[in-house]
């Protein structure tokens, strides 16, 4: 017994529209093939389906039944065909993010290699990039996504969180902290600071902190870069409040301390507002997600 999908397909549309001059139309064929395929199905079943009237056409008791089973198998098979069409998407394509440097240096190399092992098809094209910027090539649709911290107060775009990251003290091995598991804000009273730029947002964390502990901020150094931030503390020229994916790039010439209180911010996935993620990016976010946590303190 051979049934196509053509016949059932053609079955369907007949019991759904109820003639078959409009089962025709909505399937762009000829009325008379139309018939011809539903006359094949009710041949090769053994059953007849369909009552015919002339104005309408009735289901018969065989009819109603096989009509069940025939919607089944139709949903079967979209969401098999559209399965395989994620599959072959993840196979193949190109990723657009857009990170900032040091987070694209720590995280994206490693989340690629293991992204390229799995889909060796998918391509990912990385934009390193301050924070405006990348909200900016986001909201274009210049980038699929983008990765950092960013404000809750951006609009027209999604996120999702890939790990919790928190600020950490970096000192160096002469620091009188080099003896402590942790240290208050309130101790960095006096200490020789080396902050980032005020356009950072890591620095109006450290502003928040310090603030927060009610005491005066007075910069040893303001740099741009936090590789620049780390050489200065290697050099021994102050101490600096570094989110924790800094440690990728330190060594052990510099000490970290836990920071009481902590203060900690999100790292996060940005894409476009209102669009849906595809099968690729979704794949890509997964592994993103485990990369991100590997960089973070374990509590």
């Amino acid at each position: 017994m051979t049934v196509s999908l053509r016949q059932i397909e053609a079955f369907l549309a007949v019991a759904a529209q109820g003639t078959f001059t409009k089962a025709a139309e909505l399937l762009h064929v000829a009325q008379p093939a139309l018939s011809q395929l539903v006359r094949e199905l009710e041949l090769t079943l053994g059953v007849r389906l369909l009552d015919r009237t002339t104005r309408r056409v009735e289901l018969t008791e065989a009819g109603r039944e096989f009509q069940g089973a025939a919607i089944k198998i139709m949903e079967d098979l979209h969401v098999a065909i559209d399965n395989a069409g994620q599959l072959a998407e993840r196979k193949r394509g190109r990723i657009v993010i857009a990170v900032p440097p040091l987070l694209a240096a720590v995280m994206l190399p490693p989340a690629i290699q293991e992204l390229h092992n799995a889909y060796p098809g998918l391509k990912v094209v990385i934009m390193d990039a301050r924070n405006d910027i990348i909200v900016d090539a986001v909201r274009s649709g210049q980038v699929d996504c983008g990765v950092g911290t960013f404000s809750t107060l951006e609009g027209n775009i999604e996120r999702s969180a890939l790990a919790r990251d928190e600020l950490m003290l970096f000192c160096p091995p002469t620091s009188r902290f080099s003896s402590s598991s942790s240290v208050d804000w309130v101790q960095l009273s006096g200490e020789p600071l080396i902050t980032l730029t005020r356009d950072s947002g890591i620095r109006l964390l450290v502003d928040i902190g310090f603030e927060t502990a009610q005491i005066e901020m007075k910069p040893a150094y303001e740099v741009t870069q936090i590789t620049t931030a780390l050489a200065l503390v290697r050099a021994g020229l102050g101490v600096a409040v570094l989110p924790t994916y800094a440690r990728a790039v330190s060594d052990a010439q510099i000490l970290t301390r836990r920071l009481e209180p902590s203060i900690s911010r999100d790292i996060v996935m940005i894409r476009p507002g209102g669009r849906s993620m595809s099968p690729a990016l979704a794949t890509f976010e997964m592994v993103l997600r485990r990369h991100a946590r590997r960089l973070v303190p374990e509590k």
